[in-house]
């Protein structure tokens, strides 16, 4: 099949003369989960936003397969490092959000802010105001708001990189069930070795800026995602592998 999404030749340099990107060729596969690894400031971020649609690339395209020239903002969820949640609504607004920018009342939205609550394990959560969540929970909260449209594309940027390593290895336990059960494609931006191990089927490692791809690495997907897999001989030379992959694509002297 062809890929989802392509990015050709994609570049990006800000007002200010700043060069984020530069030459950047990926082509994202449907279904699969691709991890961005790259020193923080390589732009990773930025290449994310360029996916969305929220920033516009220098030079370059992005080409969606199903439509090219289509808007396919509704077919993306986005969750940014911060949660990012409404302070004065409760849970079921702050999910149910994006339906109602779609012009959905909160009862006709009702049944997919449910579905997409028990999803993340937080349905009991529903009338609960941000302010009285952990960190993991107000997280939960966004990655349901992204998922309330059932996205073809989710996009991540570093959501986890606040929290502790336990919750963090919950949510990337988590993360890769919904993946499982929804089967959409996933974009996710880590600066982790071990994270990106352990998520991905791909991994397109970055240099510093301007970003370039300099090296993509595949993780079997039929390989079994748990603690077993954490604690193996593979997964710590997969890590290993990527980590010189990356200091490789940072250079000599360059911090990793």
């Amino acid at each position: 099949m062809p890929p989802l999404v392509s990015l050709s030749g994609v570049a990006k340099t800000f007002a200010n003369g700043l060069k984020a990107l530069d030459g950047i060729d990926l082509d994202i596969a449907r279904g699969e989960f691709l991890s961005l690894l790259g020193p923080s400031g390589c732009g990773k971020s930025t290449a994310l936003r360029i996916i969305a649609g929220l920033t516009p690339p220098t030079a370059g395209t992005v080409a969606w397969s199903d439509a090219p020239d289509g808007d396919h903002r509704g077919e993306i969820g986005f969750v940014f490092q911060e949660p990012t949640l409404m302070p004065w609504a409760d849970v079921a607004g702050n999910v149910g959000l994006p339906l109602r920018l779609r012009g959905q009342s909160r009862r006709e939205a009702w049944p997919r802010i449910e579905e997409s609550l028990e999803r993340v394990g937080l349905r009991e959560f529903a009338h609960a105001y941000p302010g009285e969540l952990s960190g993991g929970m107000s997280m939960r909260v966004s990655i349901a708001r992204a998922l309330s449209l059932r996205p073809k594309l989710l996009l991540m940027d570093e959501p986890f990189a606040a929290l502790d390593e336990i919750t963090r290895f919950r949510l990337n336990d988590d993360l890769l069930r919904l993946h499982r059960e929804l089967g959409c494609t996933v974009v996710f931006v880590t600066h982790s070795v071990f994270e990106s191990v352990y998520l991905s089927h791909r991994i397109a490692v970055m240099t510093p800026r301007p970003g370039r791809i300099a090296a993509t690495l595949a993780v079997d997907p039929a390989q079994r995602r748990d603690e077993a897999f954490r604690s193996s001989a593979q997964y710590a030379s997969l890590c290993g592998k990527a980590s010189r992959a990356l200091a490789d694509a940072s250079g000599p002297g360059r911090p990793s």
